[in-house]
């Protein structure tokens, strides 16, 4: 059975004293894609060698991320169009907002996206979002940008069954991981009500790390973890999520491996 990361930071430096083991205990356990986000000029480099030493299996996004958007952001962002226009990537991401840490640069965060949104619908690519403690401000921000040039991920979904269906019938998927599998991650009642055909798999790797790893470094490898428990809360076998979710993952980036 084989299955895609849709989400891992797998060029992070939390992987830098085992990644090559990283990489093959995940595809010991199936995950034969890991789709990996940027996040800022800086991670640019690790993340294109991790595509360099895992061709075919780690494979890169350009984007920055709301954290990573500060005062004179545009510097960070003529750089990434740079890269987007002499290469190739799968989808502009991470991008989008975020509430929790730093309310302060909320303003620049969405100029920064809707920018980079811009970037996804000249070159034809999905967009991956991030939207931490600002699910209804991001799409609110993407229902007004929407059309039928526009794809992507609202990453790291943890909210309610209405917003998960604002956010399909926008045509944007939802990436679900280790929080699925939290007592009181709140996803055991969205995915019985949204279904397979609107999720993608992902870790976000190395955080939220799925039970019974929660609280420690998380990893591809995890997947499958992920993957059971969204077979058992929308009743499905693991194959069947392996397969559907797999069909999301490749329509979405445009690709046809699996």
């Amino acid at each position: 059975m084989q299955f895609i990361d849709t989400h891992a930071h797998i060029y992070s430096k939390k992987y830098d004293s085992d990644r090559d083991e990283v990489v093959r205990r995940s595809l010991e356990n199936g995950v034969q894609k890991i789709y990996m986000p940027n996040v800022d000029v800086e991670s640019i480099d690790a993340m294109l060698e991790a595509e360099h030493r895992y061709p075919d299996i780690c494979i890169p996004m350009m984007g920055l991320h709301p954290c990573d958007v500060k005062k004179g952001f545009e510097k960070e962002l003529y750089v990434m169009e740079d890269w987007l226009n002499k290469r190739s990537f799968v989808a502009v991401g991470e991008i989008g907002t975020d509430l929790y840490w730093d309310k302060s640069l909320f303003e620049e965060q969405k100029e920064a996206l809707k920018i980079q949104v811009t970037w996804a619908k000249e070159k034809g690519l999905p967009i991956v979002l991030h939207c931490r403690e600002s699910i209804d401000e991001t799409i609110e921000i993407i229902g007004a940008l929407n059309d039928e040039k526009l794809t992507g991920i609202f990453h790291c979904f943890t909210g309610s069954v209405e917003q998960a269906k604002r956010i399909t019938e926008m045509g944007f998927l939802l990436g679900i991981g280790g929080v699925s599998t939290f007592k009181n991650g709140g996803l055991d009642k969205v995915l019985p009500e949204i279904g397979l055909d609107n999720l993608v798999l992902e870790t976000d790797g190395p955080y939220l790390a799925p039970v019974p790893h929660r609280g420690k470094r998380n990893s591809p490898e995890y997947i499958p973890l992920i993957a059971q428990r969204v077979g058992d809360l929308t009743e499905n076998t693991l194959e069947k999520v392996s397969e559907i979710t797999n069909l999301n993952a490749n329509k979405v980036f445009n690709r046809s491996e699996l």
